[in-house]
């Protein structure tokens, strides 16, 4: 069963906690994915400061809210990342969880080695930095040898891009073409994880027609 660990980089709860959390819905419906949810809404998070901590005793210096993406991404063979576009890339919050990921692989350096990755960012314009965030988070999967994933050609190239016109969840829920990409993402995300697992055809797990 694919296990999907979706991390909301908002502040807020509007429209980057609402696709997260319709995203785990699809995938849960569609492809029989077990998920967990996490979002930065409200938890310490502090900087990473490169002090090294974690490499010389395995740990980070920090305690606080990353303990709980360092578990659900130990967790999970896959993950949705998602952000709001702030001036023009993702959000301090999403960067300071990137950042703080540095003490999960220091202490396992091929910990999130094969897990399938993929990203979605959504912004008050409809062209406001949603893929400059969006490679931003590509670029964390494939330093730390995730495999990243886009929705393909037509609609999701690099991932799944909202506009919410700047009306939170209720923009994003009217943005068809929106919610388009976040499913081509999801099945694509999906459909890459069976093809790594080497499971196909009609399965327990596999999408369900619709």
């Amino acid at each position: 069963m694919l296990k999907l660990f979706g991390i909301s980089g908002s502040p807020r709860i509007a429209a980057t906690d609402w696709i997260i959390k319709e995203a785990l819905r699809y995938a849960e419906e569609n492809w029989n994915a077990e998920t967990r949810y996490f979002s930065v809404r409200g938890k310490k998070l502090n900087f990473c400061l490169h002090c090294d901590h974690c490499i010389k005793k395995g740990s980070c210096i920090h305690d606080d809210g990353m303990k709980d993406v360092y578990s659900g991404l130990e967790w999970a063979d896959s993950v949705l990342i998602g952000t709001p576009v702030y001036q023009g890339t993702l959000s301090g919050q999403a960067k300071v969880v990137l950042d703080r990921m540095r003490a999960f692989v220091a202490s396992n350096p091929h910990g999130l080695s094969g897990k399938v990755g993929a990203a979605v960012a959504d912004g008050g314009d409809r062209i406001g930095g949603q893929e400059l965030a969006i490679r931003a988070i590509t670029d964390f999967y494939l330093i730390n040898e995730m495999v990243p994933v886009g929705g393909g050609s037509f609609g999701a190239n690099l991932g799944a891009s909202f506009w919410s016109k700047d009306k939170g969840a209720d923009g994003v829920k009217s943005d068809k073409e929106g919610l388009k990409s976040l499913y081509k993402t999801l099945d694509r995300l999906a459909e890459v994880w069976v093809m790594m697992n080497k499971i196909g055809g009609e399965r327990e797990g596999g999408r369900k027609e619709r």
